[in-house]
C-alpha cells in the first residue's frame, strides 16, 4: 500500500474523515483539545475549516493509497491556546517552536507505521514553513509494553527518538498514568518531504 503525508491546508474533508464527528448530535474533540476548548462543539468543523483554508494550516494527513487514514496535529506552540496557558507542560526557552500535540490513526488502519510516517511528515512539513525548531509531549512508556489507544494520543519517547528528537525537558503531564517529556528538533531549515 502507497502512503502519502500531506498537509492538511485545502483538504478539510479529509480530515473530516478522519476526525469528524459522524453522528449527528454527537460530541467530540475535533482536534481543539490543545487549540481552544472553549469553542462550542457545535461550531468546531466551521473553525477547523476555515484553519484547513489557511497557510500554515493545523497539520497533516497521512494518505493510504488516496484514503484519508490518520492525522497529526502540528503548528506553531503560540497557536494552542491551552499550550500557552500550560501549567504542566513549561517553555524551555523564549523560542516559539512548533508543536506536535497529537496523533491519530482510524481504525482499519492502526499497526502499520502510519504515526511514523505523520511524525515524519509534521517535521517536513514545519521546516518548509520555516521552522527552526520543533518539539512534542509524549509519553515514556515501559519497554516491550503496548499503549491504548485513548492515551497513545500523544505519541511515546520511543517514536520521537527514532525521528531525531532528544528529550530536551521534564513536564508534570501525564498520559494514561504514564509521564510526559518535552522532546525537540532542531530544524537546518526547509527540508523535502523524504527529509
Amino acid at each position: 500500500m502507497g502512503t502519502e503525508v500531506r498537509p492538511a491546508v485545502g483538504r478539510f474533508e479529509d480530515f473530516y474523515e478522519v476526525l469528524g464527528v459522524k453522528k449527528p448530535g454527537g460530541r467530540g474533540c475535533w482536534c481543539m483539545s490543545y487549540r481552544d476548548s472553549r469553542v462550542a462543539n457545535p461550531d468546531r468543523p466551521a473553525f477547523m475549516e476555515e484553519l484547513c483554508r489557511t497557510e500554515p494550516g493545523p497539520g497533516v494527513i497521512a494518505f493510504v493509497d488516496d484514503t484519508p487514514a490518520g492525522w497529526c496535529s502540528v503548528a506553531p506552540r503560540s497557536s494552542y491556546r491551552r499550550l500557552m496557558n500550560s501549567r504542566t507542560i513549561p517553555f524551555l526557552d523564549d523560542r516559539d517552536p512548533w508543536s506536535v500535540v497529537c496523533f491519530v490513526v482510524r481504525p482499519g488502519f492502526r499497526r502499520r507505521g502510519l504515526m511514523h510516517d505523520l511524525l515524519s511528515g509534521a517535521v517536513a512539513h514545519a521546516a518548509e514553513h520555516g521552522a527552526s525548531v520543533l518539539e512534542g509531549y509524549p509519553m515514556e512508556l515501559e519497554e516491550g509494553r503496548r499503549v491504548d489507544v485513548i492515551s497513545g494520543y500523544v505519541g511515546t519517547t520511543e517514536l520521537f527518538a527514532a525521528h531525531g528528537f532528544e528529550v530536551a525537558g521534564p513536564t508534570t503531564a501525564h498520559s494514561g498514568h504514564r509521564p510526559r517529556w518535552i522532546m525537540r528538533r532542531e530544524l537546518d531549515g526547509p527540508k523535502t518531504r523524504s527529509e
